[in-house]
């Protein structure tokens, strides 16, 4: 009896000693402050620690990569898109177009008119998407850099108006008689550095008025005034591609100006997503 008490006391002994190291191993793991430390967490998900450009630029993979699988299974957004703009498009032909005769200058206008007004029910329903599903909240709140998750959001957005613009303008060269593919390479080149502005600006209000109550009036009433110069920029470069005798000079003047507008807008968003979304 008293060899199995003897026994009975060194088991019980080891058994507190091994409860008692769990414990001080996990108050080590923990900060001082009592919450668990950003290396367990990042060492679950298998993100690396540092904050380097490889990690910003996984990080907007993820995103873009999550945006663009979401929309391919529900082509919501791309149909009402590309609904809206190809209807804008025709109500500018029925009103303008009269016996089989287009005015000149008006195919440039006419289309970066449809992309804004389609880039801003684009970004609109994108937004709307995210607060209706929490997915903004969640990507807030996991351990990745805000700016990563913006340029995610922006690709998205960017690739979203770019596809709407593969179809407009064959459409509206079609219905305004318009030469617009007459020199491809320049007008992408144009299209893409103002759609970059554009989406830049849009993809910033768009997530920091997610929870306004009035955001629809909001958005417009904040994109529109900030993008006038991007806009103006894009029509005056399309409409010198129109010309007959088209100066490339004047041409590539207005694209080093959306280029231009184009890194003060994304430095500035940048800059400022993650002081907006933190407040």
């Amino acid at each position: 009896m008293e060899r199995r008490r003897r026994d009975r006391g060194a088991g019980d002994a080891r058994s507190r000693s091994r409860r008692g190291a769990a414990r001080r191993g996990a108050v080590s793991s923990r900060r001082p402050d009592g919450r668990c430390g950003c290396a367990s967490r990042r060492a679950s998900l298998d993100l690396p620690i540092d904050h380097g450009a490889p990690l910003v630029i996984r990080i907007a993979w993820l995103v873009l990569k999550k945006d663009l699988t979401v929309e391919v299974r529900s082509l919501e957004i791309a149909y009402t898109t590309l609904f809206f703009a190809i209807s804008c498009v025709l109500f500018f032909a029925f009103a303008l177009v009269k016996e089989g005769k287009a005015p000149e200058d008006g195919a440039a206008g006419i289309l970066w008119i449809a992309i804004a007004f389609a880039g801003t029910l684009a970004l609109g329903r994108t937004f709307e998407r995210e607060r209706q599903s929490e997915t903004l909240r969640a990507l807030l709140m996991a351990p990745a850099d805000r700016p990563a998750i913006y340029v995610g959001k922006l690709l998205g957005i960017i690739a979203l108006l770019i596809a709407a613009e593969v179809v407009l303008v064959p459409l509206v060269a079609f219905l305004f008689q318009a030469p617009l593919l007459s020199h491809p390479f320049w007008l992408a080149g144009v299209l893409i550095s103002g759609t970059i502005g554009f989406a830049a600006v849009g993809t910033l209000f768009s997530a920091m008025l997610v929870r306004a109550r009035s955001r629809d009036v909001l958005l417009p009433v904040l994109l529109y005034p900030i993008t006038v110069p991007v806009i103006i920029a894009g029509v005056r470069a399309t409409a010198e591609l129109l010309q007959p005798d088209v100066e490339l000079s004047l041409v590539r003047f207005w694209m080093m100006l959306l280029i231009a507008l184009d890194v003060v807008f994304v430095t500035l968003a940048l800059w400022t997503f993650e002081p907006l979304m933190t407040d």
